[in-house]
């Protein structure tokens, strides 16, 4: 792997001062910097969904390095359709609760903050040991394959139109997901409306064909995330923090932008900002790009320009000149990294030192995403899949 130094622009001092500088999500919670660990799907929880031994090292390696939050994996709801990938960890009953407190723990150990990512597949789950078939908000055929290294193979299943009652146990699960994260010592929960999966099924236009109060105007098909919001606030306390994540591009569809442009997107960060949530977080592949086109404003951008919320920026801010701009341009309050995370857990500790950054590595994420791969390919033992 190549090295290099990887410091912010413009005057040092300054921009470690903006990203070191602590900030409070809701009422109570206080991160020590603005810098997070973004939520990557790791697919090594047991096969009932348990946190494991390598997922607490994982987890307490980022809060030991020094970032400020650290959010999960995606983690499913219940035990009927909301499992994306096997080996994916859970909140949807008891044990798997009780397997995250010591990751929990962990964390907060070390000064960290920790949220769960609350996440339902729909029609992407390609690994699945509670139902064989899936569910979505209309009977349409997912674009792309599946994902090989979350062990998925061939092309997505067509999935079944959700019916009333499938929407009802959706929110219920999240709520009751929501509420197993808070007795399980969380700090909060980020509800994923991004990427592809149920929620963002529902919000785009071509994979919701529904003709009921969950499709056609752009308010029914962000209906479903707002009542999820509203049943995972009720579930939970008040200084309980409640996240949203939203995207354009999906895990099967990068490219994806939202049809109506910056209009679509006054109108989803507007809605979502009115609701009972403490911050937003953007993804894009490049976060300070233009949202739509060649010119304007991020995403981030429109984010914080639409909702009285923080919003949480993410996509290739491994480079601290980049992270560091988007809350020096007050495009975002705080940021979130992916691949320089995993290539240092210990990413901020070594900015602040003046350390080496490498470049990332793919191969802690091929033949399988998993943390045992990550492991041998460091210690440079082949893993087979």
């Amino acid at each position: 792997m190549s090295t290099q130094i990887d410091r912010p622009g413009g005057d040092a001092q300054t921009a470690q001062a903006r990203l070191f500088a602590p900030l409070r999500l809701g009422t109570e919670l206080e991160l020590s910097n603005r810098l997070a660990v973004a939520p990557m799907t790791r697919v090594s929880a047991t096969a009932d969904g348990r946190a494991t031994a390598l997922m607490v090292d994982y987890y307490e390696a980022f809060a030991a390095g020094g970032f400020g939050l650290v959010i999960t994996e995606g983690i499913y709801t219940d035990q009927a359709f909301a499992q994306g990938y096997l080996f994916q960890p859970g909140l949807a009953n008891d044990a798997q609760r009780d397997a995250w407190r010591t990751v929990v723990d962990r964390v907060h150990r070390h000064g960290g903050r920790i949220i769960a990512q609350l996440m339902h597949a729909g029609a992407l789950s390609q690994g699945n040991p509670h139902r064989f078939a899936t569910r979505g908000p209309s009977a349409v055929q997912p674009a792309g394959q599946q994902m090989a290294f979350y062990r998925g193979e061939g092309p997505y299943r067509m999935p079944e139109a959700m019916s009333a009652d499938d929407i009802a146990d959706t929110i219920e699960g999240f709520a009751q997901a929501a509420r197993r994260a808070q007795e399980a010592g969380f700090d909060g929960v980020e509800i994923h409306g991004a990427n592809g999966y149920l929620l963002d099924q529902f919000l785009t236009a071509h994979t919701n064909l529904r003709n009921d109060c969950y499709g056609g105007s752009l308010d029914n098909r962000l209906r479903l995330t707002v009542e999820v919001i509203q049943a995972v606030r009720r579930s939970t306390s008040a200084h309980f923090v409640v996240g949203v994540r939203a995207s354009q591009g999906k895990v099967n569809d990068f490219a994806h932008k939202w049809a109506g442009g910056e209009a679509d997107a006054a109108q989803i960060f507007g809605t979502l900002g009115a609701q009972p949530i403490d911050y937003l977080h953007t993804t894009e592949f490049e976060a300070w790009r233009p949202a739509f086109g060649k010119a304007g404003p991020s995403l981030a951008a429109l984010a914080r320009r639409h909702a009285p919320v923080p919003v949480l920026a993410n996509g290739s801010l491994h480079d601290a000149g980049q992270a560091d701009g988007m809350i020096a341009r007050q495009e975002a309050d705080f940021v979130s990294l992916g691949r320089g995370a995993l290539t240092h857990a210990d990413w901020p500790a070594r900015l602040r030192a003046g350390q080496a950054h490498e470049s990332f590595d793919r191969g802690l994420l091929a033949p399988i995403a998993d943390l045992a791969n990550a492991l041998g390919h460091r210690a440079g033992r082949p893993v087979p899949a």
